[in-house]
């Protein structure tokens, strides 16, 4: 079985220093924003629509394009409980 990739950055980390990552097709650059997948993964997203060329015929190209950092999925969660109250039974 392959050895599990630890991700090197922490979440904090991501969220503060992430920038968008310009991502090239053909000539046309995109810009991947960054992403908090709703699996816990980390990385870039990105989602538009271009023109490409085949022998003088231009086609219209959908992009769908994650960029998602191995291993961010497993990083502990930073967000706190969503009921503070409910550790103590809802009472104050």
């Amino acid at each position: 079985m392959a050895k599990k990739t630890t991700c090197p950055i922490s979440r904090a980390d991501f969220r503060a220093k992430a920038k968008p990552v310009t991502v090239t097709i053909g000539s046309n650059q995109q810009m991947a924003e960054v992403k908090e997948f709703s699996t816990g993964s980390l990385g870039w997203y990105l989602n538009s629509r271009i023109t490409l060329e085949i022998e003088g015929q231009h086609v219209p190209v959908l992009i769908n394009a994650s960029l998602v950092i191995v291993g961010s999925k497993e990083l502990p969660s930073d967000k706190p409980a969503d009921d503070a109250s409910a550790a103590t039974g809802g009472e104050s």
